[in-house]
């Protein structure tokens, strides 16, 4: 371009000169720069079970007919449908023959509906699973999460052309002469929200890739973060390698890391280029579980000086003392606690007697240094959680190789790496625990035994990749929209027990079938929304029991999953992990319902979200108007009229994070928010709550 206005420059007929100038402007104003491509129809999702209403968009289930139609009319079964502003173009169908769809720009009102959870974690906050379309689901996510998210890790189809995804409904496949184009649209649509949905000031996102779109996926990126540090990794992920036909034998991907703000990689004391230096990838301490688990010694038999009571009190489960070892003979319920308190033991799952693994000397040595905890205490069941550093971890602390920089509100010791022995990562990885054949296929079927999933990320690598960026933050938010097999919920699982952190996770996948198993369910007369065919979906067949049997140590059989852990932190499979984690699924609320009800239900765990996921959730309103859990950290203000009660309940906490109010008028709203404490997030809602939700009606 500067050589152009050079060679005008020189063109010495003045009104000649200005007449190319200006069509020259003209047309460098119209082009596009960086990466080109065409952006497509926009992006559809069917909706199976949503009821076929006039005036709605559908399709035909069979793929038979192509199109979007809009129902006209319906009498006693039979739909009268035409194409989308132009109605000569009409047919008639059975209802039954159409399923709903909604196109980018119609509105959607999302909602949530549980569909199961697990609880290990005591006061831990939930890891939330959501079976969804991802644009729709991280669009909803803007709402808790605008700008709050610490991390987000991507493992995007790689568009291999082996029909690995699907755009609009439809497997692409390496005979579609636009797969890259429509790849890098549907990319850019969500890499835009992810941009949204990241902290500014300090955050990272961390996508895989391989030789198929590399290329084009590191230019998109410099596009939409022009502002962030950008830098690609090689990770050898299969050193066997993949036989390329007339091509070197792959054994290796790639990992960018997109650096927002001050985010930039922590030193370990791994460089990642050398296996050897696994067993000291994190240079920091562990916390293990004081409750002997899975070995034959476990049993109050094998060890009777380390079957003894942990006294705390009856108010708020506060350690309060020790008790004396029993001997074998003696019963635990002869045990007299100290008044005010009563007994927890080492008891398994199933109610039978165990042993700790220390002395009561050193377990109150350790407490007073903050290297043990008690936690998640549970009267009713005559157990908590004791949670300890072993002498290993001890002695770092002591030789300085982690520094102890304070307390947590748990009054565990808050270490960070010592200066001794740190390494900076390097941008070719080569580490064993990478393997994704080992760490990833063969891990996965230890938790899932004959269900297979392709190709899911090694354990370890997620693990490590997340490690350089949420090492020092222990409350982090960890976002994956790609999220398969589950492998990032496990990874943080995983991070979270290496340091006491109450990281959580939040995971978006659909519930696709594959190919095979979609053509197979057709010829069978299934289709989507059947039992059968979601019952074999990622969500339902492999994400939801994968994570359910990590954090339970069981399979979905009941039997201890085999095997240990390895690298950082090894231990046993079977002792699962001490997190709370909750399964949704994202609804998509019918407007002529929103005009006509609340639908509050639909929308509480989002609300729940925002406050932190953690404590109890306002699932129904209360008939006084407003609603301020004794167990949860946000309120509900309903009723307009009871904003002195509301107020005074939400200034007299200190524990109150957020606060709903629900009104249609902006300064009746700021006239209440007034009165709150500062730093309290005050949000409000419409009266018809879903509208506050709407979603889909821009464009990324």
């Amino acid at each position: 371009m500067a050589h152009l206005d050079t060679l005008m420059a020189m063109i010495p007929d003045e009104k000649l000169r200005s007449e190319i100038q200006g069509q020259v402007s003209r047309l460098t104003a119209k082009a596009s720069f960086g990466l080109v491509f065409e952006e497509h129809r926009p992006e559809s999702v069917l909706l199976p079970g949503f009821e076929v209403t006039r005036g709605g968009k559908v399709v035909f289930k069979d793929g038979a007919t192509p199109g979007v139609w809009t129902v006209l009319r319906l009498v006693d079964g039979l739909a009268t449908i035409v194409r989308p502003g132009d109605k000569a173009q009409r047919s008639t169908a059975k209802v039954e023959d159409l399923v709903v769809i909604r196109e980018f720009g119609d509105p959607i009102y999302p909602g949530l509906q549980s569909v199961g959870s697990v609880a290990r974690g005591g006061d831990k906050p939930f890891h939330c699973v959501i079976n969804a379309e991802n644009f729709h689901a991280a669009e909803m996510l803007l709402y808790p999460y605008e700008r709050k998210v610490d991390a987000i890790y991507l493992d995007p189809p790689y568009n291999t052309g082996a029909k690995d995804w699907k755009y609009n409904n439809d497997y692409v496949d390496g005979e579609d002469a636009y797969r890259h184009s429509k790849w890098l649209a549907f990319m850019e649509r969500r890499l835009k929200l992810a941009k949204r949905l990241l902290n500014p000031s300090n955050s990272v996102l961390i996508v895989t890739i391989d030789e198929k779109e590399y290329l084009r996926l590191g230019l998109l990126l410099e596009q939409v973060f022009p502002e962030a540090t950008i830098q690609m990794i090689t990770s050898v992920i299969k050193p066997s390698g993949s036989t390329r036909s007339s091509e070197f034998s792959r054994v290796d991907e790639y990992v960018f890391f997109v650096m927002l703000g001050a985010a930039g990689p922590a030193s370990t004391g791994s460089d990642m280029l050398r296996a050897d230096d696994a067993a000291v990838a994190a240079p920091n301490i562990t916390w293990h579980g004081m409750r002997r688990r899975g070995s034959n010694d476990w049993t109050r038999a094998t060890r009777p000086n380390g079957f003894y009571p942990v006294f705390l009190s009856v108010e708020d489960n506060s350690f309060h003392s020790l008790g004396e070892p029993l001997k074998l003979e003696e019963d635990r319920h002869a045990v007299v606690p100290p008044a005010g308190t009563y007994a927890a033991w080492p008891l398994d799952p199933q109610g039978r007697e165990g042993r700790w693994q220390i002395s009561p000397a050193r377990f109150m040595k350790q407490l007073a240094e903050g290297t043990l905890v008690v936690s998640s205490a549970d009267r009713a069941t005559e157990t908590c959680s004791v949670s300890y550093l072993k002498s290993g971890d001890v002695k770092k602390i002591a030789d300085g190789d982690v520094v102890v920089t304070g307390r947590g509100p748990d009054g565990r010791v808050l270490v960070e790496a010592g200066g001794r022995g740190l390494k900076r990562p390097k941008s070719v990885w080569a580490m064993d625990s990478h393997d994704a054949s080992t760490y990833g296929t063969a891990l996965l079927s230890k938790f899932i035994p004959d269900r297979k999933f392709p190709y899911p990320k090694s354990l370890y690598a997620v693990e490590d990749a997340l490690r350089f960026f949420i090492l020092h933050k222990k409350n982090a938010v960890v976002l994956d929209f790609f999220s398969g097999s589950g492998t990032t919920a496990h990874a943080v699982m995983r991070l979270n027990k290496q340091d006491g952190g109450r990281r959580r996770s939040i995971l978006v996948t659909n519930n696709e079938v594959s190919v095979a198993e979609e053509k197979s369910l057709r010829l069978a007369g299934h289709e989507p929304g059947d039992g059968a065919w979601e019952a074999l979906g990622i969500f339902e067949h492999v994400t939801l029991p994968r994570l359910m049997s990590a954090i339970a140590g069981r399979t979905p059989d009941g039997e201890p999953v085999k095997g240990d852990y390895k690298f950082v932190d090894e231990f046993p499979m079977s002792d699962g992990f001490e997190e709370n984690m909750e399964f949704f699924k994202l609804t998509y609320e019918d407007n002529q319902l929103v005009r006509l009800g609340r639908k509050f239900h639909a929308i509480a765990p989002i609300l729940w979200m925002r406050a932190g996921a953690e404590g109890e959730r306002i699932d129904q309103l209360s008939e006084d108007g407003w609603a301020l859990p004794k167990n949860g950290y946000y309120g509900v203000l309903t009723d307009v009229d009871q904003w002195e009660a509301f107020v005074d309940a939400v200034n007299g906490r200190d524990d109150i994070r957020c606060v709903f109010i629900v009104s249609d008028s902006q300064a009746e709203f700021e006239a209440i928010n007034a009165q709150i404490d500062q730093g309290i997030d005050s949000v409000r809602l419409y009266s018809d709550y879903l509208q506050s939700f709407e979603i889909n009606t821009r464009q990324g």
